[in-house]
């Protein structure tokens, strides 16, 4: 019997068996590349975790190892964190503060040791201002009731929705360098002291060689004596404000503060201040009213009684050269002084039409011996101590100055005092209140 060959059937069978042979290496592929991808994507979360580990344990490294204190606390102003830098600076244990309300271990004194008021607690601020508050004149009392001299910076944490959820608070023992600014102080106060002395002499036999009674100089002569005496008075207020400044550091300050109608007050030293704008060919007003840096919806009184606890000789000494600022610097326009307050705070600013200030300066006008580096202030000259000395008398009063400029447009110095009631100032005068120490306040001088 003859086999008969059947090429069709022959050419199925084997496009079947190669159609076989490439699902199998398909199917291999595919669970190899599932195989591949599994494990490579075990590796990247591995590796993921091992990185939050990592960066957990770098931050954890650097908290503790750092010297300055750290601390975290939550909205209800527990205390979550508390580093060993914290410690050694506080004398508490890490351990045993977990938990505890910062109020009970970080207890904030002035230089006098006068605990400071809830209110203006670096911690408790930022609960209010939502914004980062740092104090550079701050005491800690340690566990061991020991006053240790501070600096401290404490940053709010914010939700989303901008709701306060605690805050971070870093701090540092400046002790050693404390010292060294007392020293310096003593120095320039010693100093200056005896430097105003012969300088006062010298003052008085230029004004007496200046007198056509006492003594008789050619022209020439009297120009150059004249500008000896301008510069032996310049050298006179350069001595006499590094002696003020010096005492404002270390609390020597006089100060006799009284109860004072600042409306009053206000007034009659716009009308003094007037005769400086004159000489600059400057308009100037008093403005009782309202300020777009404060609230004033809780003033209800027409004519309200703004009364604070402060010396009127130290707070005419600040708006006098605040004025005299503006009107040196201005060259046309006005100069304005103006009061407005609400229930708690009482404000002053004096305001003008001048250059501006940079903002980069702004922020560093209030420090010692700091001064806006351009072409007007070298021709004007100055000591840089004027406005730093008027910040220490404004906190003297728990008050609070600082300056918005806008270059071109002018600047606005405002002075915020916490604001006394009228029963309460009423009460005061009746029990005679006075001396050197400012009374307990319920009322804040915030912006």
């Amino acid at each position: 019997m003859n086999t008969v060959e059947i090429p069709g059937i022959a050419l199925l069978i084997a496009a079947a068996a190669v159609v076989l042979v490439l699902l199998t290496a398909i199917i291999i592929g595919v669970r190899l590349y599932v195989k591949k991808r599994t494990r490579k994507a075990a590796l990247i979360n591995t590796s993921l975790s091992k990185s939050l580990i990592d960066e957990r344990t770098r931050s954890t490294i650097i908290i503790n190892s750092i010297e300055d204190g750290v601390v975290l606390f939550d909205d209800n102003k527990t205390i979550q964190l508390f580093n060993p830098g914290a410690a050694v600076i506080s004398g508490w244990a890490s351990e045993d503060v977990s938990g505890l309300n910062f109020h009970n271990v970080m207890i904030f004194t002035n230089q006098k040791g006068e605990p400071y008021p809830d209110g203006n607690h670096p911690f408790e601020r930022i609960f209010l201002d939502k914004k980062t508050v740092r104090d550079n004149t701050a005491y800690l009392t340690t566990k061991g009731k020991k006053l240790v001299p501070i600096t401290c910076s404490v940053s709010p944490l914010l939700s989303e929705d901008g709701v306060v959820t605690g805050g971070v608070a870093v701090f540092r023992d400046v002790t050693s360098e404390r010292a060294e600014e007392q020293q310096r102080a003593e120095f320039i106060s010693t100093a200056s002291h005896e430097m105003r002395t012969p300088v006062a002499a010298i003052e008085g036999y230029l004004a007496l060689a200046l007198n056509a009674k006492v003594a008789t100089i050619d022209e020439r002569a009297k120009n150059y004596l004249e500008k000896a005496h301008l510069s032996t008075q310049h050298l006179g207020k350069l001595f006499q404000d590094l002696l003020t400044s010096a005492k404002a550091e270390d609390g020597r300050l006089t100060n006799h503060p009284t109860v004072v109608e600042i409306g009053e007050f206000a007034q009659q030293l716009a009308e003094d201040l007037k005769f400086s704008a004159d000489r600059k060919g400057l308009f100037s007003e008093f403005v009782l009213g309202s300020s777009k840096n404060i609230d004033t919806t809780q003033e209800k009184m027409l004519k309200p009684l703004y009364y604070v606890y402060a010396d009127p000789d130290r707070l005419r000494e600040v708006i006098t050269n605040i004025f005299d600022n503006a009107c040196k610097y201005t060259e046309k326009g006005k100069v304005s002084l103006g009061l407005t307050g609400n229930n708690d705070v009482v404000q002053l600013y004096v305001r003008d039409t001048g250059p501006g200030i940079p903002a980069d300066d702004v922020a560093h006008l209030f420090e010692k011996f700091y001064r806006v580096d351009n072409s007007a202030t070298r021709t004007i000259g100055g000591t840089g101590l004027g406005l730093f000395i008027c910040r220490k008398i404004v906190e003297l009063y728990q008050g609070r100055i600082w300056a918005d400029s806008v270059i071109g447009q002018g600047s606005t110095f405002f002075i915020n005092l916490p604001r006394l009631s009228s029963a309460k100032a009423e009460e005061m005068l009746r029990s005679g209140a006075g001396g050197d120490t400012v009374p307990p306040l319920t009322t804040s001088a915030g912006s």
